[in-house]
């Protein structure tokens, strides 16, 4: 019987290898008929167009290569080689006539950024009339008028290592229901409306990129010289489970209509945007609903979080659409609300007095919101208005172990620091356990006499000139933040967070997680 076993055995592993041997075959004669390069196909290619570079045989095929060093051997690659291959392109300006389309599995490859540079001619010069764009609607949308399109419903494409500008196109990179999008080593730089725009984008990776200047301001096909729709840096309608890092975004031309957001996202879900520095008046706006779990983290912001979102839209399963922690906040209007399921948390808020215009949490909306929204653990060091002030009714809000320093500003500001619509419930707000300092110059907790029926505990004072109002009954609770804050933040860890004080780094360190 043990004999009778081996003999099965031994008849089973040989059917094996007879099977291995025949799909080996198969695979090679499926190669041969598709084209893709083997040793065998090491011909010269002819003297005006792309070089070609094979893989051994006998190992494991990297990608094919074609290196190209003008523009249209540049073209002519990207329209004729197939999926999968890389395309090197050498130093150099390369104008391109018409937009690049990159298929599944491509990379474009340069030599550096400001070494390579892909631009486009005089006379390619697409008409304004659609911008600004549609926003969520594809229909209506120039795709030819980028550098680069991605074609639709593909995987894989890469873009690095060079210089993308275009001041009379819409932007630099259009991509569409891509998986795995790979950007970095980038500096995109003076495009009309965006410098990139995705719709559907997954599984994304954009790092090491810098946008100057990547976007515009336009109303009915003309520059939003007095009004508009503002472009973004990124565009990104529905991105999940993509990563958005170290990337600078800077505006050097201060004219109204060049104005541009740094990020400008339509949904997103399981993503993250951390380690940039974003030097623009709105740095990251996300106004849709069913955003779920984002996570915004150690970035330098010069400019504002837009979140808000009529009634503060819905909650996910998990119970969180935004967490925004270890940032570094320049600019006094540092949140707009609303918006329900937000922890904000172990940030830097950092204004200076002299700029007083902004409350650091503003919502202008109507429509009552029930929360929840959390605010904990952050150092506030100047606010300009107030800390928050929520034009609607805002339920379910915690605002615990913070520690705020008011001092006198330009203008100056007396308000009090927490502005709630008197139309809120109040039992469900709760603010304790904070360190709130009003120095040289006494301001109030709160706007209005409704919001004395909130929450208010264990909070240490000083000039504050309501607190007789205030119950603030002690507890055996920690007060003010539960530990020293600490970070790194921006481009490579640029900054170090150390509690009140933001100082450059001589060589980036690992961030805190």
């Amino acid at each position: 019987m043990q004999r009778a076993f081996f003999v099965e055995w031994f008849l089973m592993l040989a059917a094996c290898l007879v099977l291995a041997t025949g799909l080996g075959a198969a695979a090679a004669g499926w190669a041969a008929e598709s084209g893709t390069p083997t040793a065998a196909d090491g011909a010269a290619p002819a003297a005006s167009g792309p070089t070609t570079t094979a893989a051994p045989a006998a190992t494991a095929e990297p990608a094919p290569t074609v290196v190209v060093n003008d523009a249209a051997a540049l073209a002519t690659a990207v329209r004729d080689q197939p999926e999968g291959v890389v395309i090197e392109i050498a130093p150099g300006e390369y104008r391109l006539e018409r937009t690049l389309e990159l298929k599944a599995g491509q990379t474009l490859r340069g030599a550096g950024i400001d070494k390579t540079i892909l631009t486009h001619t005089d006379s390619w010069k697409p008409a304004t009339s659609t911008l600004p764009d549609p926003e969520v609607r594809i229909e209506g949308l120039d795709t030819d008028a980028y550098l680069i399109r991605i074609k639709r419903d593909t995987k894989g494409v890469v873009i690095s290592d060079m210089t993308l500008q275009a001041p009379q196109l819409h932007g630099a990179i259009f991509s569409w229901f891509h998986e795995g999008l790979h950007l970095h080593h980038l500096r995109i730089k003076n495009t009309l409306w965006s410098g990139i725009r995705t719709f559907g984008m997954k599984q994304a990776k954009i790092h090491d990129c810098e946008f100057i200047d990547a976007g515009g301001r336009w109303e009915r096909g003309k520059p939003g010289v007095k009004g508009g729709i503002t472009g973004g840096g990124i565009f990104a309608c529905w991105m999940s489970e993509c990563e958005v890092y170290n990337n600078r975004f800077l505006r050097t031309n201060p004219a109204r209509e060049r104005e541009y957001y740094g990020l400008k996202i339509r949904q997103a879900k399981q993503s993250r945007i951390h380690h940039n520095t974003i030097e623009v008046n709105f740095s990251i706006e996300m106004p849709f609903e069913n955003d779920e779990d984002v996570e915004i983290d150690h970035n330098v912001l010069f400019g504002t979080v837009s979140l808000p979102k009529h009634a503060g839209g819905p909650v996910p399963k998990s119970g969180r659409t935004f967490h925004i922690h270890h940032n570094w906040f320049r600019d006094s209007y540092s949140i707009e609300f609303v918006r329900n399921g937000v922890e904000i948390s172990h940030n830097l808020f950092d204004f200076d007095p002299q700029k007083d215009h902004g409350n650091l949490i503003s919502g202008f909306g109507n429509a009552a919101a029930p929360g929840p929204a959390e605010f904990h653990n952050n150092l506030v060091n100047n606010p300009g208005r107030g800390v928050i002030w929520i034009n609607e009714p805002y339920n379910n809000l915690t605002v615990r172990n913070n520690h705020i320093i008011a001092r006198p500003t330009a203008t100056p500001r007396k308000d009090g620091l927490f502005g709630l619509n008197p139309r809120s419930d109040m039992k469900t707000i709760a603010i304790r356990d904070n360190i709130i300092e009003c120095l040289e110059l006494p301001r109030p907790l709160f706007r209005n006499a409704e919001s004395y029926s909130a929450r208010v505990e264990n909070n240490r004072l000083t000039g504050v000139s309501d607190a007789e109002k205030l119950g603030n009954a002690p507890t055996d609770r920690p007060i003010g933040p539960e530990k020293p804050l600490k970070f790194t933040c921006g481009v490579h860890d640029e900054f170090t967070v150390d509690q009140w004080q933001a100082r450059p780094n001589s060589a980036g360190s690992a961030s805190e997680r």
